[in-house]
Parts: structure tokens; C-alpha cells; sequence
């Protein structure tokens, strides 16, 4: 196996199938050699590959870099692949990728299965992964038409062999539920801290910040590039979250300019009850 960067996700992939004992030999390939050191001297890759031809013998290539570099890497990768080679990424988005292996991979295109694991976390690089982090997390896959039913399988079952549960989703309808219920969150809490962090007396307010801006903002806590990445790859569907949130947003602030308490426990009680019946499943 080949993972294209062995950061949380390509690096807790390779834990937990190094611990399921389902792979032979893991290669890393990466911008950063340094990473890719560290991947090998935590245990997380065999070796590190010094070109994309060292790919030609892999049986399963997983892209787990940011999703503004899943272009390039395809392009570089496309050359060497076998001719049983199956690819697959991480990304959080996934029509843009879809797009970009369905215009490189030209007939090798079949034997990619777009996916994208529902799990992460605020820390970034090789020391951040752990072989447990997909345990009872969703995997959404977006198989294509064309995409071969083998190679579907194959990458169905290296993910529960991670410990993943497998979830088969259109790749359009993926992108508006994440926009949603993950994209449009990180932006919130990027804004929130943002906004606070220019005032003058921003380490007044955060001094007395406690649990509930913690929880609100800890994802402001993660990868700027890789969110940059990703707010601009579902830009369409972020732009018809963020007008639906601005509208509640408007919504809440006409029921405070009129002091109308019901319209706002009316909302709040909505929200709260969504809320704990989310939490209980």
C-alpha cells in the first residue's frame, strides 16, 4: 500500500492496519521528507518513496493529502500505476476529486473509489495518529458509474478493517450534507476567534473565555490550510449554508431588537430538542 501523506488521517489509516494485520508494506510519499522520517521512525510506513514510480507495485494507493493537492498528486502518480492499482482518497470534499481523477486517470478511472472518513481531529502530522480513530466512525464512499465493483469492495474492506462502519453516498449529496453539518461549522468557529483575537482587549476576553467557547471553537483549532482547501472545493454549497445560517442568524437578532422572548425560546427550545436526540444516537 501507498499513502500520499501520513498526517492524522494517511498515518491513523496505517495504524490501524498495521494493528488489523492486513498489510504487508506500507510506502509513504509526500512533500515534506522530514514527515515522512517521522511516519517511518513512529512505525507508521516501511518506506519512504523517493519518486511517484515506486507506486508501480502497490495494490491499494490511498490520497490523504489536502484536497487542493489531490490534482497534483494524481498527475504524478497516473504514469506508474498498475493495471490493477486501486486509488482512493480521504478528501472532505468529493466532486471536485472526482473530477480532477476522471480527467488524469483517463481508463484507469475505474479503479478509483472516492471516499472520505468521518473522523479527525484538531492535531495535525505523524504524531497525531493513532490506530483507534475510525473505530465506529463512518466512511462515506461515492463510487462513480464506471467505478469497478472490485474495486469498490477491496476499499470497503480495508476501511472496516480500520474499524470503520462503510456508508455508500452520492458525491453531490455529499458535499451539501457537509457543507452543513462539518464545513460550515469550521467557519463559524474560524470566525468567532478571529473576530475576537483583532479586538484590543482580546486577552481580556479570552482570559475569562471558559467550557462553552472551548467547545464552540476547538475546531478553530485545526489546519488552516487544509479548511482553506476545502471551503474553496465546496464553495457552492458553503455559500447556501452560510445564506441559510446568516438568515437564522437574522432571524435571532430581529427577536432581540424586539425583546421578544418567546421567538427566541421558540428557536432555542427547537435547537436544543434536535440537539439531545442527536447526542442520544
Amino acid at each position: 500500500m501507498v499513502i500520499a501523506g501520513v498526517g492524522l488521517i494517511g498515518g491513523s489509516l496505517a495504524a490501524a492496519l498495521k494493528q488489523a494485520g492486513v498489510v504487508d508494506e506500507i510506502i509513504g510519499l509526500g512533500r515534506r521528507r522530514e514527515t515522512l522520517e517521522q511516519a517511518k521512525a513512529l512505525g507508521l510506513i516501511d518506506l519512504i518513496a523517493d519518486s511517484p514510480a515506486q507506486i508501480a507495485g502497490a495494490d491499494v494507493v490511498m490520497l490523504a493529502t489536502p484536497v487542493a493537492q489531490m490534482e497534483s498528486v494524481l498527475k504524478s502518480i497516473a504514469p506508474h500505476l498498475g493495471k490493477n492499482t486501486v486509488v482512493t482518497d480521504a478528501g472532505s470534499t468529493k466532486t471536485n476529486v472526482i473530477a480532477a481523477a476522471r480527467k488524469i486517470l483517463g481508463p484507469a478511472f475505474s479503479n478509483y473509489v472516492p471516499g472520505h472518513p468521518i473522523a479527525g481531529a484538531e492535531s495535525n502530522g505523524p504524531d497525531a495518529a493513532r490506530a483507534e480513530l475510525f473505530q465506529n466512525r463512518n466512511v462515506v464512499l461515492c463510487p462513480e458509474a464506471e467505478t469497478d465493483q472490485a474495486a469498490s469492495d477491496l476499499v470497503s474492506a480495508m476501511w472496516q478493517n480500520a474499524g470503520a462502519l462503510v456508508v455508500r453516498m452520492d458525491a453531490a449529496r455529499h458535499d451539501r450534507i457537509f457543507a452543513a453539518v462539518s464545513h460550515l461549522p469550521h467557519l463559524a468557529a474560524f470566525a468567532l476567534v478571529d473576530e475576537l483575537a483583532g479586538r484590543a482587549e482580546a486577552d481580556d476576553y479570552f482570559s475569562f473565555a471558559a467550557s462553552g467557547f472551548r467547545d464552540f471553537t476547538r475546531i478553530a483549532g485545526s489546519s488552516p490550510e487544509m479548511w482553506r482547501d476545502i471551503a474553496l472545493a465546496n464553495r457552492e454549497a458553503l455559500l447556501s449554508e452560510l445564506a441559510a445560517y446568516r438568515g437564522k442568524l437574522d432571524e435571532i437578532t430581529a427577536a432581540l431588537d424586539k425583546g421578544d422572548a418567546e421567538a427566541l425560546e421558540t428557536i432555542f427550545s427547537r435547537a436544543s430538542n434536535a440537539r439531545r436526540n442527536w447526542g442520544k444516537e
